[in-house]
């Protein structure tokens, strides 16, 4: 499917409602993911996952909090 797409001035485009229904993409703060090729701009359903990085300063704070935690049980060795 190949459609005309008008840029406004802010840079939003819309895509078309069949070309979204075709590419799974809907209105409910969808991710589309832009990448540039050779031949234009390839556009493709996408999802993005939070991530968050430790310091070493947390990971020894989730470690000491395990250990706490832990500290009353006793585990059988196998």
């Amino acid at each position: 499917m190949t459609k005309v797409i008008c840029i406004n001035d802010r840079g939003t485009l819309t895509l078309p409602k069949k070309m979204r229904q075709r590419l799974g993409v809907d209105r409910n703060a969808q991710q589309v993911v832009a990448e540039e090729t050779d031949d234009g701009i390839l556009l493709r359903p996408g999802i993005t996952f939070p991530l968050e990085l430790y310091s070493d300063k947390r990971l020894a704070e989730f470690r000491r909090n395990n250990e706490e935690s832990l500290a009353g049980y006793r585990f059988k060795k196998k």
